[in-house]
């Protein structure tokens, strides 16, 4: 076992980038995305409107780009990663958020713009930011432009991933997944995740330790990661 190897769990492009932070720190990042995400078919009236745009993730930003030529008035994001993802796409009035579902929600209904807020996300969003902008009394509206399912993942990479002996994961879908994984092999390693809720899917295992960043920014997992080196 490598005792500086660090298994990446998210999906890309984003797992490369992190790959990236990881080997900045002197470990040995093993990237296997326990999830793919692909563009969903959408009809074109459904991503019009004269109103704002929000994202809670930077593959929400490229599936809408994808998309639509749409890129006029305020786009509220969720957090650094999707904001620089809008500025990739062309995007030009980001308004960022506290890094959370909660956080953007906040910050949209303190600038209550104009228009409905349309939500362009997965198919299953970590949160229900339309749910509760409609409940403060803000017009919005949620499209699904892309989805996530299960990788396939290579036996040897596989098995190299599970010797190692820290895991990061980025959301609560792919802790499922991981502690499946983790059960079957009888894994034992320190899990550390973007949010508590990472963590929640692998309460009910044996773990060497676990831990969560003090908030869902990529940079505070890396904090918590080069803690525990």
């Amino acid at each position: 076992m490598d005792p500086q190897a660090v298994w990446i769990t998210r999906a890309e492009p984003g797992a490369s980038e992190t790959a990236g932070r990881t080997a900045a720190l002197g470990l040995r990042p093993l990237v296997l995305p326990l999830l793919e995400t692909f563009g969903l078919a959408v009809d074109p009236a459904d991503l019009q409107g004269d109103g704002s745009l929000a994202f809670t993730s930077a593959n929400g930003v490229r599936a809408f780009a994808r998309l639509s030529p749409r890129r006029s008035g305020p786009v509220y994001v969720v957090g650094p990663a999707t904001a620089a993802a809008a500025r990739s796409a062309g995007f030009g009035d980001i308004r960022p958020g506290e890094g959370d579902v909660g956080g953007l929600a906040r910050r949209i209904l303190a600038d209550a713009p104009a228009g409905e807020v349309l939500h362009a996300a997965a198919r299953e969003p970590a949160g229900d930011l339309s749910g509760l902008l409609v409940a403060a009394g803000l017009p919005a509206r949620r499209v699904a432009v892309y989805a996530a399912r299960e990788a396939r993942l290579p036996a040897l990479g596989l098995q190299e991933a599970l010797a190692a002996p820290t895991v990061l994961v980025h959301s609560p879908r792919a802790a499922r997944i991981l502690a499946r994984r983790l059960s079957e092999a009888g894994a034992r390693p320190l899990v550390l995740g973007l949010s508590p809720a990472c963590l929640e899917p692998l309460a009910w295992l044996d773990l060497a330790g676990r831990a969560a960043a003090d908030s869902p920014l990529e940079t505070d997992l890396m904090n918590l990661l080069a803690s525990r080196r």
